[in-house]
């Protein structure tokens, strides 16, 4: 079930049943609200309806006991691939793009005549990860597409895609999720976290479920604490920025490390909303200095320590207490 999203799994739904579907896919929206989770549902609808027997189940539902919703879920259905970025076997990090070796490699995919079904599905997520010329041969793909195909392409920042691809795709924009949305996706995914937490999660997370849940699960009320405490109460001495340096380069802290680049900026552009005068200008400068470093330091990989310790200088700029 996609919690919040009713609009888009209405009109994917509807266009499924009849079978006058577009070809692809745009999946457009903020981060975390359902995107991918969305495609997945929509190819395992898809090829478990085209291989039979149809689900009588409503919108994209599908019951889980279906042997074609099984291979799905197992990742090893014949009819479906999915492109994400790859993890090095040397470093354990992600690479920055899906690259264009990856792209070509949807020609074995559609070069054999489907296997289970008449149907097959792509999903890439995220396509803002594509490299320049991975776009382009993903471009030329859209532009003549195999018969009975689909393309579902999770996007995060659309505006930024080739405007030829987005001129290829019919589009669903899913929003941000509202607060009951927020709850219930916590209540379900994570019950260990008690309510009190709960309340402090959901308003830090802008209504993204993907970041809630990350919030969660890493324990990151307690460094929206620490973070608040520098943006209004200043650090004068630095020992709450080293604090937060310290526990987040800490080796096997890379997600949290990851999840804060995230909150910071949130942090200050909350805090921007809710003030007003010099303080909110601050804010506001400190804000786009924060969004910069949290997008440009894992792309040249910079050391999480000082990365932090930065960060925190930028959020203990917005107070009214002097700085050394």
């Amino acid at each position: 079930m996609i919690l919040g999203q009713d609009r888009a799994v209405e009109q994917f739904a509807s266009a499924w049943a009849s079978r006058k579907l577009h070809h692809a896919w745009l999946l457009a929206g903020p981060k975390g609200v359902g995107k991918a989770s969305f495609a997945h549902a929509a190819a395992r609808r898809v090829l478990a309806d085209a291989a039979g027997p149809p689900s009588p189940l409503p919108n994209l539902e599908t019951d889980d006991d279906h042997p074609i919703v099984k291979l799905v879920e197992a990742g090893s259905h014949p009819d479906m691939r999915q492109l994400e970025r790859l993890t090095s076997e040397k470093t354990g990090n992600l690479a920055r793009n899906i690259s264009v070796d990856q792209v070509r490699s949807l020609s074995e995919l559609f070069d054999l005549s489907p296997a289970m079904s008449d149907w097959r599905v792509v999903i890439i997520d995220s396509v803002d990860e594509l490299e320049p010329s991975g776009a382009n041969a993903l471009l030329k793909m859209l532009e003549e597409p195999p018969p009975n195909s689909i393309f579902f392409l999770v996007s995060h920042a659309p505006g930024r895609l080739l405007p030829t691809i987005r001129s290829r795709c019919r589009r669903l924009d899913f929003q941000s999720l509202d607060d009951d949305v927020m709850t219930s996706i916590l209540e379900a995914q994570v019950p260990d976290v008690n309510a009190a937490d709960r309340k402090k999660i959901v308003p830090m997370s802008f209504g993204s479920a993907g970041r809630a849940l990350a919030f969660a699960e890493l324990g990151l009320a307690k460094l929206e604490d620490a973070a608040i405490a520098i943006l209004r109460q200043g650090d004068p001495t630095n020992a709450r920025r080293s604090e937060l340096a310290s526990e987040l380069g800490k080796r096997g802290a890379g997600e949290r490390y990851a999840a804060f680049l995230e909150l910071a900026p949130s942090l200050i552009a909350r805090e921007a909303r809710q003030t007003e005068g010099l303080r909110r200008e601050r804010a506001l400068d400190a804000y786009a200095k924060a969004r910069e470093l949290a997008v440009v330091a894992p792309r040249v990989s910079l050391d999480p320590a000082a990365t932090v310790f930065q960060l925190g200088g930028i959020l203990a700029s917005v107070t009214d207490a002097p700085l050394p």
